[in-house]
């Protein structure tokens, strides 16, 4: 069911050969700070609880240093705008972070949360950028960065087109805030020059393979005829590589101990699409005040995700194509209903169990398995 996943060069994504490594078992615990084995979902959740409390205070320090410095009214609505869109996410990514920190042995609690934020602030530029090539001006169920500046341009009389292009101008701004921004974090957080150093390459790996990601997104969206391991590759590196490969790479190399890293990216590579699947099937089949974005929107960007590249594949093809592009309601409930007859629903439901349970078996030696597989039970049984 993997054989879409590219080849592993270890030494590029580890950092390998670029300072010593800790052998494995060094000074590493089970699950986390004075967590049991027995209870891996509860440890991922407290992790990710105390996680959160260390971004949120790392975050707003941030913020609070960056309007100090506005320049004016524009610059400080902005700062605010991208301070507010930041603050209303779950912080899968830093509590993911976090949480194998601890469980390695790590214990700089100020330079774990300042990794943390950045981890954040990388996230939010890329939804933010994301949004904007998608045309989307809600996220998490409220106005986002566009949808913020483009209500505020209506209500001082502009017309739709006016409004949306001052939405997007604001947006593309307050990404490339958040983007920098994490690299500054991540370069300040207070670690060792070397460790810094190391995170920085991998920070800017990660970067590069989204960027890919998200162009072949827009490419096999135009041209509708990506084959399902195209299409499965693009969210690896559009959504997997940031998402768990990077902060399972950072808890790594920032607690010294990386005799495991080559595992747990294996581990990130399939947890990863393992998450999008399961977002593929939610923006097609979900209930958008849970998932607080719109269900048309993957529909209306002819978005082709392995439901859509395994549809090319059945004699439902020619009835599912025509409504590629479309954003109607009734056009979405169309296309459901196809998509299940086609089994298209099912085969991505099965590849994603099939994913979740190989990344399980990845991580089943390792002293602190029974925490990593609390995660991939808490992705597979959550909508973001």
């Amino acid at each position: 069911m993997t054989a879409w996943m590219p080849a592993t060069d270890v030494d590029a994504q580890t950092g390998a050969g670029s300072g010593p490594a800790s052998a494995p078992g060094a000074d590493v615990r089970t699950a986390g700070a004075g967590a049991q084995t027995d209870c891996a979902e509860d440890d991922v959740v407290a992790t990710a609880t105390a996680a959160g409390t260390a971004t949120k205070i790392a975050l707003a320090r941030f913020f609070d240093a960056g309007l100090q410095r506005a320049a004016g009214p524009d610059h400080q609505q902005l700062w605010s705008a991208l301070a507010e869109v930041a603050s209303g996410g779950k912080e899968l990514r830093p509590a993911l972070f976090h949480s194998v920190y601890l469980a390695l042995g790590g214990d700089d609690e100020q330079a774990a949360a300042e990794v943390g934020a950045a981890l954040e602030l990388l996230h939010t530029a890329l939804v933010i950028h994301d949004d904007v090539i998608d045309g989307d001006t809600v996220r998490r169920g409220r106005p986002n960065v566009a949808g913020i500046f483009a209500d505020d341009s209506r209500e001082r009389g502009h017309d739709h087109d006016r409004a949306t292009h001052y939405g997007e101008t604001a947006a593309i701004l307050a990404g490339d805030l958040a983007l920098t921004g994490a690299v500054r974090v991540l370069a300040l957080c207070g670690a060792s020059q070397q460790t810094v150093a190391r995170m920085l390459d991998l920070l800017d790996r990660a970067l590069h393979l989204s960027a890919a990601g998200e162009l072949t997104d827009v490419r096999l969206s135009m041209d509708a005829d990506a084959e399902i391991a195209d299409a499965v590759d693009m969210e690896y590196q559009k959504t997997a590589v940031y998402s768990f490969e990077l902060p399972l790479q950072l808890a790594s190399v920032l607690a010294g101990v990386e005799g495991y890293e080559a595992t747990l990216v294996e581990f990130g590579r399939l947890l990863g699409v393992t998450y999008q699947l399961h977002d593929d099937l939610d923006g097609m089949f979900g209930d958008e005040a849970t998932i607080g974005k719109s269900v048309l929107t993957d529909l209306r960007g002819g978005k082709c995700t392995p439901l859509i590249a395994h549809a090319r594949t059945t004699a439902f093809w020619p009835r599912i194509r025509p409504y590629l592009g479309s954003g109607s309601p009734d056009s979405a409930a169309e296309v459901r209903a196809l998509l299940e007859q086609s089994g298209s629903r099912a085969y991505v439901e099965e590849l994603a169990r099939s994913l979740a349970a190989e990344a399980c078996a990845r991580v089943a030696e390792l002293p602190f398995a029974p925490l990593l597989q609390g995660w991939v039970r808490l992705v597979t049984e959550r909508a973001e």
